[in-house]
């Protein structure tokens, strides 16, 4: 700061004509002493403050004044923490008296109705708890532990940081608090929560004395596999990266950082202090001394920026206390100490952080000062007396250019977002070394990963996670009871897939696709018909080729022994058109298997109706000329069988037929079964079938054949009692039974049945009630043909 004012004063056109004086003040970390301090300079009352001047800008309350001495200062630099700026600004509000704090960055004094007052150089929490949360998205650690600072920039700054995490897949297994007045059995406490956590991340917003204390802890454990996560507090401390101890725990740390920037000249002003050219400067006097180890001056001398009694009424207690104070004073310094060949972090300026926002904010103040006074290239409008409201609007306005070019201005409290981003990377003789690998620029982050050593002391990014990603083809099922990050995970069942990871759902497949083995991808379903390659369909076809083979036998048997009895007296001409009609029965079941096409759905449908109200109507004649024949022989009913002649048999066969004939006509003209797709079938295949175009019509063909077939089973069963050598009544009435039987278990079955087997159903069917008639009526008729000649004569088929 001093530099600061130095440069400025140096400086002929920026305030040209107004010098800059200034007043320092230590609070020693406490919050009363800050207050007390503030208070007393903005009342310019500089004896008041019992305070110590201290070397450390960061732990230091700076002011900033048109001149030092006894006159309130209009503004002042400070607040070192979020807490003191809150009490400072919300006491000194009402006074307008503008506070700018280099290091305060508690997302709550960007509140301008609360703290209109307050200007910060350092950005809000709110940016670097933001960069932290997308590190965590980034490298996909869902399962993190926390530790903060007990106070309002530990606090505000995980509640922020919880609410960037919230809805992105991240939790928090634990968080845990360090304060420190309890720091020591906090570290404690912090460090066995986090040896027996399952997080391998671990975030921490504390500032970087509790830090230590925490990771000493760790070390004595032997918690050397935790990735840490460092707030700016911390993530450049001198102290931890050169601690040996810590640097067994904390190799790879990544953290963000206040932005490091260089200042022209100050590295050269630094080397240049001398205590002889500055006597009155206790701060470089308390720095020369603890550097060479003796007094630059007398041991004790009285300064006009600090009253001696003041200071030596704060000097830390020791069990030296009853000393004389010239007796425990270290020898007097030889003149010849210098600074120039000094290594330390005091004479490192390749990254300034907290001084170059000090820096910024003197800027700010004289740059304000500068519009106040209405300064020109040459002069300034003296005013004795600056308010403190009329300093406060024109710092609202200050948009600056810094003398080595950066843009620089207040958004409310707060100026433009920067950070860094740095890892702290073990080198070969096991010091730990801050590296620069990114930065973040508001809400953007760049990080170059391949810069970055992670805690095993290699590029690969480490795993913190509660239950590992869901591979594809599975969905994530949470735990009951347990974090959103827990979880099982559960495969998708047929007909969905997930192809990503981490899925939180299934996706349905569209209906002409179906997923894979590993449920990852929706793949065309296989086309699925019932042919002739297949087992059932060889079965199937075997079956029907069979039933054609007897049927031709069992047609060249009666066409052999037409003249015999059994042939004749069971009306030989129905007979052989019964046994054609089977044939066609089993013919016509060959054109159900193979693949659908327009003709064959047509050509199926109309040759099963036909074919077997073909055969129905050869039975129902048989069993009209049976009871014709029997009732004949009534006396009066001689002129019966003149209706139920050869002609009249076949006339009736052949009306029956075109009824059914019209029918099937009549349903392919109008609305025609058409190959279509099942996919109602949820599996991977889709089935293709003939779709009935019309149930009405196909209703009627199956209504019609089971009408001709209950009227010729009622009918066999009313002349089943006639004589048995000369009647197919029975054989009739059995057959009708296995006929309708078969069709009655055809029509639950053909609804309930799956994909192609809805055709299988149908084809068994045919050849089921087939099979039945064939062998029921015919099988008999040829045993007595071929084995039982002797009953093959006209006497015993008349007998009784």
């Amino acid at each position: 700061m001093v530099f600061a004012v130095e440069e400025i004063n140096r400086n002929n056109t920026l305030l040209p004509g107004v010098k800059l004086g200034y007043r320092i003040l230590d609070s020693c970390h406490l919050y009363p002493w800050a207050l007390q301090g503030a208070m007393s300079l903005v009342g310019g009352d500089t004896q008041s403050c019992n305070l110590k001047a201290f070397t450390a800008p960061v732990t230091s309350d700076e002011q900033p004044g048109v001149r030092a001495g006894g006159l309130p200062v209009p503004l002042i630099i400070g607040a070192a923490s979020s807490t003191t700026g809150i009490i400072m600004s919300s006491t000194l509000g009402p006074l307008s008296v503008p506070l700018i704090s280099y290091l305060a960055s508690c997302p709550c004094l960007s509140d301008r109705l609360k703290y209109p007052n307050f200007f910060r150089t350092i950005p809000s929490d709110v940016y670097q708890a933001w960069a932290m949360a997308r590190l965590a998205i980034r490298f996909h650690w869902t399962w993190i532990g926390a530790v903060v600072e007990n106070n309002d920039y530990g606090q505000l700054a995980i509640q922020v940081f919880q609410k960037e995490i919230l809805g992105k897949g991240v939790c928090l297994e634990f968080i845990e608090t360090l304060k420190t007045e309890t720091i020591v059995t906090d570290s404690k406490r912090a460090a066995l929560t986090i040896q027996a956590s399952t997080a391998r991340v671990i975030l921490i917003f504390c500032w970087y004395t509790e830090v230590k204390k925490l990771l000493l802890e760790l070390a004595k454990r032997n918690v050397t596999d935790r990735q840490f996560l460092a707030s700016e507090s911390w993530s450049t401390s001198d102290e931890l990266l050169q601690d040996q101890t810590i640097s067994k725990v904390a190799n790879g740390v990544l953290g963000v950082a206040i932005r490091s920037s260089t200042i022209p000249g100050f590295e050269k002003y630094l080397r240049s202090l001398h205590p002889n050219l500055h006597p009155n400067d206790v701060f470089l006097r308390d720095f020369w001394q603890k550097e060479f180890g003796c007094s630059p001056l007398s041991p004790y001398f009285s300064s006009p920026l600090l009253p001696t009694s003041d200071y030596l009424s704060n000097v830390s207690t020791s069990p030296t206390d009853n000393v004389p104070p010239q007796k425990i004073s270290p020898p007097p310094c030889s003149g010849t100490e210098s600074l120039e060949n000094v290594q330390n972090h005091f004479t490192d300026t390749s990254q300034l952080r907290v001084a170059y926002n000090v820096y910024l904010a003197v800027y700010a103040a004289a740059h304000a000062l500068h519009s106040l006074l209405s300064c020109n290239t040459h002069t300034c409008t003296f005013q004795k007396h600056i308010k403190h409201i009329e300093l406060l609007q024109h710092l609202n306005k200050v948009n600056i250019t810094t003398p080595h070019g950066e843009r620089f201005y207040f958004q409310g409290a707060d100026i433009p977002a920067m950070y860094d981003l740095v890892n702290w990377q073990k080198q070969p003789e096991g010091q730990l070394r801050l590296v620069l690998v990114g930065r973040v620029d508001g809400f953007n982050l760049h990080l170059n990963e391949s810069a970055v050593q992670w805690i095993s002391g290699s590029s690969q990014v480490p795993v913190s996670v509660c239950s590992e990603s869901c591979p594809p083809g599975t969905r994530r099922a949470n735990r009951k009871g347990e974090p959103l990050c827990c979880f099982d995970c559960i495969p998708c069942t047929m007909g969905e897939i997930s192809n990503e990871t981490g899925s939180l759902h299934c996706e349905r497949c569209p209906s002409e696709f179906w997923s894979n083995v590993e449920r990852t991808a929706c793949v065309p379903r296989q086309l699925d018909f019932l042919s002739f390659n297949e087992t059932l369909g060889i079965t199937l076809t075997t079956v029907a080729a069979s039933g054609v083979v007897v049927t031709t036998a069992v047609f060249v048997i009666f066409l052999c022994y037409r003249q015999t009895p059994m042939v004749r007296a069971n009306n030989s001409e129905l007979s052989f058109l019964l046994l054609l009609s089977l044939k066609l029965c089993f013919l016509c079941s060959l054109v159900f298997i193979g693949r659908p096409s327009v003709w064959s759905c047509r050509f199926q449908q109309a040759a099963f109706g036909i074919s077997f109200v073909l055969c129905v109507s050869c039975l129902l004649v048989k069993t009209l000329v049976v009871l014709a024949v029997f009732r004949s022989a009534r006396p009066g009913a001689e002129t019966l069988m003149k209706w139920f002649g050869p002609v009249q048999q076949r006339g009736s066969v052949f009306l029956f037929t075109c009824i059914q004939v019209i029918i099937c006509t009549t349903w392919l003209s109008i609305s025609p079964p058409v190959p279509g797709r099942d996919l109602g079938f949820q599996g991977s295949k889709v089935t293709l079938e003939c779709a009935m175009g019309s149930l009405v019509g196909f209703s009627l063909v199956l209504g019609y054949i089971g009408l001709l077939a209950c009227t010729c089973l009622l009918l066999a069963f009313l002349a089943r009692k006639l004589p048995d050598n000369f009647n197919e009544a029975k054989l009739i009435t059995f057959s009708m039974l296995i006929f309708c039987a078969v069709w009655i278990a055809f029509v639950p079955a053909y609804v309930s049945s799956p994909g192609k087997y809805v055709v299988a159903v149908e084809i068994f069917a045919i050849l089921a009630s087939s099979y039945g008639l064939l062998l029921c009526i015919f099988a008999p008729k040829c045993f007595i043909i071929l084995f039982r000649p002797e009953k093959n004569t006209k006497k015993q088929l008349m007998a009784r």
